[in-house]
């Protein structure tokens, strides 16, 4: 079997579930244990500390690990980095067969941060045996030193080894994360999956095609191909292409049907907006839309549309801080990590030239809260994925979970199964 420690709500599971593999997952957090559950995933409810390593020894071929990363995040306190030694310890302690855990535990900072070495705890019983075949762990940045380490022990036991820093979008994830890697095998040659996505995209050459251009939130999330304009939000609040709804009749270029959001709070008096000015609720067609512009005005359809440039663009901030990430739709997003208020994401509206110049006339759109089914997308995972818990319960599963589609082009090789990056469908 596939032993997956620290399972989180199926990141790495539901990557192997795409390739036709099944892992078994230990996992601690009771939401996340329920969301694993709804997605068909085997999982077991409990401390990977406190569990036992004696049922795996014999039996595992595989082994994966995404300890807990808040200790070492920069979205946290960082206690991870005052602890390193005692983790760096640990790890040598457990590697010989050692249990100094308890005794250095009572010196970390933050008591998360030990968690870090119990894959050695695993490691060192399925050795034992000559197991696992293959190894896979993924951690913030910061941990790479500890992964280092990791690969000394597992080259005396035999394993090739690589570690470093992967960036995600260079995978297909909409999103620009970067982690740090460690693939280990007994079987093969240890090395990082090729890159299939670049900041710009390559031109063919004959050694092959080049890579293509990362992927957008736009195109993830389905608010319009990257060959059209990116969705927007003109004046009044109308679309910036037709009555299809978005760019060229394409799909509703409102985020999170924040049409509908900022509408009913127009019509029900209670949206402030933030510049000032403002422009009566456009009319409305049969079907409730917004009507095309020469149903406004009286001017042919082109002609209005070519006046009705789009002057408003959505972009993505990552929190409500000085130094907050901020990524139009034309871009991947940022690093998304959830679970304080001061991380919250948000669509932003962004005005054009051409909105500045008519500042005095606009109705400025307050930004609106991502929903988990964006955030999910963003990872990669797929747009009816049955989170479980309140939106915080959700947003915290979705932001501490490996993408599935980068853990698919690291497991693929392990298993000698074909990636298909089509089968990771993004919009939805």
């Amino acid at each position: 079997m596939i032993l997956d420690l620290f399972a989180g709500p199926g990141g790495w599971s539901h990557a192997l579930t795409v390739l036709g593999v099944r892992d078994v997952g230990l996992e601690w957090d009771p939401w996340a244990c329920r969301t694993r559950s709804a997605a068909g995933q085997l999982t077991i409810h409990t401390d990977v500390a406190m569990y036992p390593t004696w049922p795996w020894v014999g039996r595992t071929y595989g082994l994966i690990a995404s300890p807990p990363c808040q200790a070492w995040s920069m979205a946290g306190k960082r206690l991870g980095l005052l602890d390193q030694p005692l983790v760096h310890q640990a790890v040598t302690d457990l590697a010989a067969g050692r249990d100094s855990r308890e005794r250095l535990l009572a010196s970390c900072q933050d008591e998360r941060s030990l968690l870090a070495a119990e894959p050695m705890r695993y490691l060192h019983a399925l050795n034992t045996v000559g197991e696992p075949d293959w190894v896979a762990m993924e951690e913030v940045p910061d941990v790479l030193p500890l992964w280092k380490q990791y690969a000394a022990i597992l080259r005396r036991w035999g394993f090739s080894v690589w570690t470093g820093i992967l960036n995600a979008a260079d995978y297909g994830v909409p999103q620009t994360r970067r982690r740090a890697i460690l693939i280990a095998s007994r079987v093969r040659t240890a090395e990082p999956p090729a890159p299939t996505h670049a900041q710009a995209a390559e031109p063919d050459t004959l050694f092959g095609p080049g890579r293509e251009q990362w992927v957008s939130m736009a195109a993830a999330l389905g608010w319009g191909a990257t060959d059209r304009p990116v969705p927007t939000v003109c004046a009044g609040g109308g679309p910036g292409g037709g009555p299809g709804g978005g760019p060229g009749g394409g799909p509703e270029p409102f985020p999170s049907g924040s049409r509908k959001t900022l509408t009913d709070a127009r019509d029900r008096g209670t949206w402030t907006p933030r510049a000032t000015g403002s422009l009566p609720p456009p009319l409305r067609d049969d079907t409730g839309r917004p009507a095309p512009p020469s149903a406004r005005d009286g001017r042919p359809v082109e002609e209005a549309l070519a006046a009705d440039a789009p002057r408003w663009s959505w972009s993505l901030r990552s929190n409500n801080q000085a130094n907050a990430t901020i990524r139009s739709l034309s871009e991947p997003a940022g690093t998304l990590f959830f679970g304080h208020r001061a991380n919250e994401c948000v669509w932003m509206p962004e005005p054009t030239e051409r909105c500045r110049a008519d500042s005095g006339q606009l109705v400025v759109p307050e930004p609106i809260r991502i929903t988990a089914q964006e955030a999910g997308l963003l990872q990669t995972f797929p747009a009816d994925y049955p989170w479980a818990g309140n939106k915080g319960q959700r947003f915290s599963q979705i932001g501490n979970a490996v993408p599935p589609l980068l853990a698919a082009h690291l497991l693929a090789p392990h298993l000698e199964l074909p990636l298909d990056p089509d089968d990771f469908t993004l919009a939805a």
